[in-house]
């Protein structure tokens, strides 16, 4: 955030330091918009959203991944940060186990709840992913994970998720899943963490496949036992998410320009990790989101140095790898290929200039 408030001064700035899809919505959210304006619906929902949007994505799980989810257990958020929040707050337990690299607004809620953060450390030798192996040497109540993972971009292996999954049911922790990147896979196949067991918890959001991250709308789903109690505390919390990004919601799921969207990243993903591996030391291809996880150790500076004399010298802005954890990440930098083609070809013109 303090690179994109610096970067923002700048007419000339190229931004590849925030996670934000340049792309807009599909045209039917707009037009529910307008729509539920006319009809002038500007008050509260219920605290777990409203039942047709409920519905529409539980029949997106149906058509998605053929798995069948209730819409009782259902509840909408704002974004994907309101659902983290109710699961925090719902945790009797201290300890959160998070992946390292990670994304940092985990830890951060965390904290804000009083609880405990137990980095799991994660390299290349599992593909940046926890497995069984590291919940065997540490204590917790709560394992989050993201697949698609950010910064990595990685997708969890299905075998290594189910395996970890059945470790947290075995040994009475609570699993969640943070699959806001869902969608935005390109060259595999990817299953909810729901195709493997009803007592995970999900968690996904509008804001990145489905291009609407000002909308602040989301959605967890909750197993059976936790939704009445977790209905409670989001009423407390934020009564409900808003009315209008609610209904904008109900024309996301335009499967057609959906397609668009994410073959659009691709190419962007293609062009970028091409350009990029040339110069930089890139551990693992990213298999979806739209990040690069690249290791600058090579230039002899860390990580937040290397990003501010990117800037100074170019005006491109990138993130350094310290705002994702302690493990290594002073060596890495992430770089966002959430914008059109030609900002891309015009960032690595100015960074290899530079370089």
């Amino acid at each position: 955030m303090d690179i994109l408030k610096k970067a923002s001064s700048y007419k000339d700035a190229i931004h590849l330091e925030i996670g934000e899809p340049d792309l807009a919505p599909s045209s039917k959210v707009l037009e529910y918009v307008k729509s539920s304006l006319e009809k002038g619906y500007f008050g509260y929902t219920q605290a777990k959203g409203l039942l047709e949007l409920r519905e529409a994505i539980s029949k997106y799980y149906k058509s998605f991944y053929d798995v069948d989810v209730s819409s009782d257990r259902i509840i909408i958020t704002t974004g994907s940060s309101g659902a983290f929040s109710l699961v925090f707050g719902l945790l009797e337990g201290k300890n959160i186990a998070l992946q390292d690299p990670g994304y940092p607004c985990y830890e951060n809620i965390a904290y804000a709840f009083d609880k405990n953060v137990v980095k799991i450390p994660v390299f290349e030798d599992t593909g940046f992913q926890v497995t069984k192996n590291h919940l065997k040497d540490i204590t917790f109540d709560l394992l989050l994970i993201s697949s698609v993972s950010n910064p990595t971009g990685i997708v969890y292996d299905e075998d290594n998720l189910k395996d970890i999954i059945d470790f947290c049911e075995e040994n009475h922790k609570i699993f969640v899943c943070d699959e806001i990147y869902h969608g935005l896979v390109y060259d595999k196949s990817i299953k909810t963490a729901l195709s493997f067991s009803d007592n995970a918890f999900v968690i996904n959001s509008f804001s990145k496949f489905f291009c609407m991250p000002g909308f602040r709308i989301g959605w967890i789903i909750a197993p059976s036992k936790y939704v009445e109690d977790m209905e409670r505390l989001a009423q407390n919390m934020f009564i409900s998410a808003p009315i209008l990004s609610q209904y904008g919601a109900l024309g996301a799921f335009d499967f057609e320009y959906l397609s668009f969207v994410k073959e659009t990243f691709r190419q962007r993903r293609d062009f970028l990790y091409n350009e990029l591996k040339d110069i930089f030391d890139i551990p693992i291809k990213p298999e979806g989101a739209f990040y690069i996880w690249a290791d600058i150790s090579k230039y002899g500076v860390d990580s937040k140095t290397f990003c501010d004399r990117i800037f100074d010298k170019t005006k491109v802005a990138i993130t350094p790898g310290i705002d994702f954890g302690t493990n290594n990440t002073d060596r890495f930098v992430r770089v966002s290929f959430a914008k059109d083609l030609s900002y891309l070809k015009e960032a690595i013109y100015r960074i290899k200039n530079m370089l």
